[in-house]
């Protein structure tokens, strides 16, 4: 894309509503939008200052588009870094199209997809870590995700590579000036100091690649699996924890064949539950596909929530060790995941069976119990609670830096891996011209992530992703 015209989309969501916001940018901006627009002050609009709003009209000749209210940021002080002008028109869809189609007939060309973004990354406005944050933010949907983009489109998660980038840079370019005296045999990087610094920076990429476990599910959600035999109330949980009729619930067993998933949020970090087809043994082909599809589910869950239908097995031995050989096969394969048992329907139950149900299931389980009527929805809210204390928010309470972009922790990991292949070389005293190849790669890893080093093709993979007019 040609990068120094000047550009126009809709910054708002496309549709009817109140106001909406076209968006101009470039070195034309103001010219362009200028004799287009007759401002109740009568004053010219390409002779006003910067952070400005103008109220008027916009004309197409001697016909009036709308009244609209302009701003006027002048370069360098705006998003793109560019002339940049924003007009605040009434939200008809018919009124977007009529004056974009105008501004483009004056000049501008349609924005790609990330255009402004991008613009403001070429300028130095941000760098790239912090543009791939401003689709975060868009896309965020609980305070979790949202937390997260903030702190990296702020600069967080850069300002802390760029201060590794400087400090590694620092004694590269020291070890490359001892490559130009390398017939006194001068030593200019203290390789001490230097092995001091290789530990610091494997700590903290060994923490930022670390944090990607968590970031990653926090911005996606964590996927909890609701499982257990057919009608035990998996669905009937899954629609209490959302508050609406999400699952199709039925007194005959088997009535989930596939997974229904949804999302919500609890105590701001979002939560994607899976009501899974009910676990038993059965000739019927589309209920076993189901059941094949509960496990591959179970595999990708970051925390396993097992129903028990208590209202069966108050007094049934039998069922009992039934249940109990289900939460020990789930247990067995999957080892690390948080397993939750939930005893449903204890509406249905007396004070007496409640305390038998707890103690046999506690005692053979040795997992998590929790006691709830899906029904009544009584028990669901201690659920939510429960649920929250797998989810390790320490560091996000802590404002430390989460890694989110799986970019970024592609390159955190080959960036340490050069960084071990120097420490090996200062352990085995190697040569300057031999530590300085590995040093480089680190520094383009590093690079990568900030965009000091960029290539077409991966930004046009980044900015892709964005919406227009952003």
């Amino acid at each position: 894309m040609k990068l120094n015209d000047t550009i126009v989309a809709l910054a708002t969501p496309s549709g009817a509503g109140a106001i909406a916001i076209v968006r101009v940018s470039g070195p034309d901006a103001l010219n362009i939008v200028s004799p287009l627009f007759s401002a109740k002050s009568k004053k010219p609009l390409q002779d006003q200052p910067t952070h400005t709003l103008h109220l008027g009209n916009i004309m197409d000749g001697e016909r009036t588009l709308d009244e609209v209210l302009v701003s006027v940021f002048r370069a360098p002080k705006s998003y793109t870094g560019e002339e940049t002008v924003e007009i605040s028109c009434h939200g008809s869809p018919f009124i977007q199209q009529e004056i974009i189609q105008l501004m483009i007939r004056k000049g501008c060309r349609a924005a790609e997809a990330g255009e402004f973004t991008l613009r403001a990354f070429l300028n130095g406005k941000m760098d790239l870590s912090q543009a791939e944050a401003v689709a975060d933010l868009i896309n965020s949907e609980n305070a979790a995700s949202h937390q997260m983009a903030m702190q990296q489109m702020r600069g967080g998660f850069s300002n802390e590579i760029q201060k590794l980038r400087e400090e590694l840079l620092n004694f590269a370019s020291l070890i490359e000036l001892e490559l130009d005296f390398a017939e006194e045999d001068v030593e200019f990087a203290n390789r001490d100091q230097f092995k001091g610094l290789v530990s610091k920076i494997q700590t903290v990429l060994k923490r930022l690649i670390d944090s990607f476990a968590t970031g990653n599910v926090l911005k996606n959600g964590i996927p909890v699996a609701i499982v257990g035999e057919p009608n035990v109330g998996k669905s009937t949980l899954l629609n209490a924890l959302l508050n609406e009729e999400r699952a199709i619930v039925s007194e005959i067993a088997g009535t989930t064949r596939d997974t229904i998933e949804d999302e919500m949020s609890i105590g701001g970090v979002g939560f994607r539950f899976i009501d899974t087809a009910g676990i038993r043994e059965t000739k019927d082909v589309v209920e076993s596909i189901g059941i094949k599809k509960t496990f591959e589910k179970i595999s990708q869950a970051q925390v396993v929530v097992y129903l028990v239908d208590s209202s069966r097995i108050k007094s049934d031995e039998k069922r009992l060790r039934e249940v109990h050989i289900e939460i020990e096969k789930i247990k067995n394969k999957f080892p690390q995941k948080p397993l939750v048992i939930i005893a449903n329907k204890t509406d249905q139950l007396t004070e007496g069976e409640i305390e038998h149900i707890k103690s046999e299931i506690g005692n053979i389980s040795h997992t998590s119990l929790q006691l709830l009527s899906a029904k009544t929805g009584n028990g669901v809210e201690e659920l939510k609670e429960k649920l929250l204390e797998f989810v390790n928010t320490g560091a996000l309470r802590n404002s430390d830096t989460i890694v989110t972009n799986s970019r970024h922790y592609a390159s955190l990991l080959k960036a340490l891996e050069e960084i071990n292949k120097v420490e090996d070389g200062l352990n085995a005293d190697l040569s300057g011209d031999l530590l300085a190849i590995d040093i480089r790669q680190a520094l383009y890893y590093f690079g990568e992530i900030t965009g000091e080093i960029t290539n077409d093709d991966l930004l046009g993979n980044i900015f892709a992703n964005f919406c227009i007019g952003k």
